[in-house]
């Protein structure tokens, strides 16, 4: 029984992405079909590649990131180095995520206040124009 095989269009349909997007993918070296003429099929190693690409990008890993990780285990199998190549990478990404967390619970303060003082002022504004329309 043959492997299965996918054509663009199917692989952009079923992850709901653009063929542009599927081609980008190729350019960057995450995908690597085999072409028949003008047509490119996509190998069942193609679309779980596809499936991992996508699911580091929302993890927030660079494309670069992930073509690392993948590219890892193409390579005879080191799981050791593996590993540690794959925990750097989500060390570093979880990092980045931890200080813009802490940027926005920052902000996130900072509108408060402002929308506390706003509240304030407003009450206190609402007061006094009350006040003027019973004098």
């Amino acid at each position: 029984m043959p492997a299965p095989t996918f054509t663009i269009s199917q692989l952009a349909k079923e992850f709901d992405l653009t063929t542009r997007a599927i081609r980008f993918y190729e350019d960057m070296g995450l995908l690597t079909p085999e072409r028949a003429g003008m047509q490119r099929i996509y190998s069942a190693r193609d679309r779980a590649r596809l499936t991992l690409t996508l699911r580091a990008k929302r993890l927030g890993l660079s494309l670069t990131e992930a073509k690392d990780i993948l590219d890892m285990y193409d390579s005879p199998r080191d799981t050791v180095a593996q590993l540690q190549k794959f925990l750097g990478v989500l060390g570093a990404h979880r990092a980045q995520l931890e200080e813009q967390l802490a940027e926005l619970q920052a902000n996130l303060a900072e509108v408060r206040e402002h929308e506390k003082k706003g509240r304030a002022a407003l009450a206190k504004a609402q007061r006094t124009a009350k006040t003027a329309k019973t004098a």
